[in-house]
């Protein structure tokens, strides 16, 4: 069984007082760089991988969509994306991300917000990404970044005041998983270098088309003065790649 802390009523609960949650993309420190990398969705048959409560699923549709999947391994998740996009023609399914089985060259476009980092076998993923993706097809990914994700402690270092010196980096080429706090939780995640992500696409036949480390657009951090620190490392890694 693939852990599914956002069924955890107190995690979710948690989870669903955060910005994104409350107001949707536009509250995503990195939706002003994301949607830049977003193609044409117009008549397109859409994935969306780990689609969580469903605000990229919404945008895809909205955005003229011709079907739009999206699957996810939390059931709270699925349901409160059924009840915000319930005007909409949107599939949901409950199931892991490495346990997708759909036709080949079913989907124009695969996205993926965030979820990576919970995958244990990235390769696995990205070889049914390429068996499902049309030729030419586009997958769009956020995941936390490897700077971020190397130490299980995934914080600040700080003087005894409490005050943020800076990000520490150890155990970075040490790949596998990280016992975290997130929420107040432990939770799983796993540990991948650049080096392992860029060239898990590439042995896929994805070629890579952009990188972003986004950085807090200038109207996230006006809104949310608590976020300026998020520019001082990276947080997110975003990638586009087309399958050749």
């Amino acid at each position: 069984m693939k852990q599914n802390k956002y069924d955890d009523p107190d995690f979710f609960e948690r989870y669903g007082d955060m910005p994104r949650s409350v107001t949707g993309l536009n509250a995503a420190g990195e939706w002003h760089i994301l949607q830049k990398m977003l193609p044409d969705f117009k008549g397109k048959n859409v994935l969306d991988l780990g689609c969580g409560l469903g605000w990229h699923c919404i945008y895809a549709k909205q955005m003229g969509a011709q079907k739009v999947i999206g699957i996810d391994l939390s059931a709270k998740m699925l349901e409160s994306a059924k009840k915000k996009s319930e005007d909409l023609d949107i599939e949901y399914l409950q199931i892991a991300i490495e346990e997708i089985d759909f036709a080949a060259q079913e989907f124009d476009i695969i996205i993926s917000s965030l979820a990576f980092h919970y995958v244990k076998d990235f390769n696995l993923v990205c070889k049914k990404i390429s068996k499902y993706l049309k030729p030419g097809g586009s997958l769009i990914f956020s995941q936390e970044h490897p700077i971020f994700t190397c130490r299980s402690e995934q914080d600040w270092y700080t003087d005894q005041s409490g005050n943020r010196l800076h990000w520490p980096v150890d155990d970075y080429q040490i790949e596998g998983i990280r016992e975290t706090n997130f929420l107040g939780h432990t939770v799983i995640k796993y540990h991948r270098t650049m080096e392992t992500i860029v060239n898990t696409l590439i042995d896929s036949n994805l070629r890579i088309v952009q990188i972003s480390e986004p950085q807090p657009s200038q109207n996230t951090l006006d809104e949310y003065p608590e976020m300026k620190d998020e520019c001082r490392r990276p947080i997110f890694i975003m990638i586009s790649a087309v399958l050749q």
